[in-house]
């Protein structure tokens, strides 16, 4: 984002298929003919939205050897999507429809998905139910099987919502809750998670997304046993696939990455080296190998 993460994208409004307005930016930089090949979709978090994109998005489009189209959504309820008013929608079958709705209104038919978090587990639901237009996935930091150590630091962090009276309070807090597992960024770096994380509202800046999401997770019983998606992960098999793991992630363990390799052996790993969840993916040398990947996808 840095100076400016208003720029660089056509804003899209699509219709969900149960009506409800649903917001993308759309990083086709220059003309169409451009783009020989398909597309990248940008999938977010839990509570997150487009805007965690802008600069990856903005790289790939403009890439001067193999630029790429690029579309990154928010969800239902977050960023400039509409909130639904039923709040038991906020569920990965629904948003699975959405993102198909999306490419549908958008009429790509197949595309490279980039998911971090909630959004790969997204992509877990459209790999066993629409395998055809997945020609190549990335997941962000995310897997078939979830921590409790993991679950539980995003649910504290939710529970804490200490609203910042300015942007410079906005970065410390940011940098109070994941500074320890992110030693990786700059200044500059924090400020961009502020202002995608945060907006304004009513002159005050608060964060970006139904505050029913958050209270979804606010709810969790972590003494309850936890589902995993491994049987929707076998249908990745004939996927090429890419994992990125935050260094100090603690949602995602190298033990599941590990058997994640093992039932997709030639699964692409790259560890996120001074991140934790999720990490920034235009840092480094991620880039440089998400280039790589859809090189050879």
């Amino acid at each position: 984002m840095g100076s400016d993460d208003e720029s660089g994208f056509v804003a899209r409004t699509i219709s969900a298929p149960d009506g409800l307005r649903l917001y993308a930016r759309d990083y086709s930089y220059g003309e169409s003919s451009t783009f020989s090949a398909s597309p990248v979709i940008c999938l977010p978090g839990l509570t997150r939205n487009s805007r965690d994109f802008h600069q990856l998005a903005l790289l790939l489009s403009r890439d001067p050897i193999a630029p790429r189209r690029v579309i990154t959504l928010d969800s239902r309820g977050r960023g400039l999507s509409a909130w639904d008013g039923d709040k038991s929608h906020y569920n990965l079958a629904v948003e699975a429809q959405d993102v198909l709705a999306m490419c549908a209104a958008l009429d790509i038919s197949q595309a490279v998905f980039i998911g971090t978090s909630r959004g790969g587990l997204v992509l877990h639901l459209l790999a066993a139910s629409r395998p055809d237009l997945l020609e190549a996935v990335i997941l962000n930091d995310i897997g078939p099987a979830l921590e409790k150590e993991g679950l539980g630091n995003i649910r504290d962090y939710l529970n804490r919502d200490r609203k910042p009276a300015d942007w410079n309070e906005a970065v410390d807090i940011l940098r109070e809750n994941h500074g320890a597992a992110f030693p990786a960024l700059a200044e500059e770096d924090w400020r961009d998670m502020a202002r995608a994380i945060y907006t304004i509202k009513d002159g005050k800046i608060v964060a970006d997304y139904d505050p029913a999401i958050a209270a979804q997770m606010q709810a969790l019983d972590l003494e309850a046993p936890l589902p995993d998606l491994w049987t929707p992960f076998e249908a990745f098999r004939d996927i090429p696939l890419m994992v990125i793991r935050g260094e100090n992630s603690k949602l995602l363990t190298t033990a599941t990455v590990e058997e994640m390799a093992r039932r997709h052996p030639g699964m692409t790993i790259k560890i996120a080296l001074g991140q934790g969840h999720a990490p920034i993916l235009h840092l480094r040398d991620i880039l440089a190998t998400i280039k790589d990947f859809l090189a050879a996808s």
